[in-house]
């Protein structure tokens, strides 16, 4: 991290705040006091490293944090909101990954890569849908789609820099 100042100071301020209200019983904020709020305070303190100091990498795990935390703020609340985790963390990670690519000019296809599995995932009911006819030969294909991740890590440790 290039400017060391940043994250410890959002992250004391925020988590300041947080146990502030919580110990003054504020009501209002009620629904607030759970841990992901300091998931997000975390997230927030890496996107401001990442954003602030110029520490580009920050951007992911900030997006990460942020992201998952209003995730589960938001899943139970909000009746449009994906129920589904592991699309959501996809496309999170994907988000993360974008908008590292705009600092950094790389990572565009891990980006593309994340942001298809959590279509996938996000829509995997409709996805089959129109594909009925398929759908029996997809399932054994679907079955095994953890290998494709494997396959892909794989390639890219054994990669080479030219």
């Amino acid at each position: 991290m290039k400017n060391q100042r940043i994250f410890p100071g959002i992250i004391l301020i925020g988590f300041g705040a947080y146990f502030l209200l919580q110990q003054m019983g504020m009501t209002i904020f009620g629904e607030f006091f759970t841990w992901p709020t300091l998931l997000m305070i975390v997230g927030i303190a890496f996107l401001g490293q990442g954003y602030s100091a110029g520490d580009s990498e920050a951007i992911l795990p900030g997006v990460i944090m942020t992201g998952f935390g209003l995730h589960f703020h938001l899943v139970g609340d909000v009746s449009f909101w994906p129920n589904n985790h592991i699309g959501m963390l996809m496309l999170i990670i994907s988000i993360g990954f974008f908008l590292r690519f705009q600092k950094t000019n790389s990572g565009l296809f891990q980006a593309f890569l994340f942001l298809v599995i959590a279509v996938l995932q996000l829509f995997y009911d409709k996805i089959t849908g129109y594909f009925g006819l398929l759908q029996n030969g997809m399932s054994i294909v679907w079955k095994f789609w953890p290998v494709l991740f494997i396959l892909v890590g794989i390639y890219f440790l054994l990669k080479r820099k030219k």
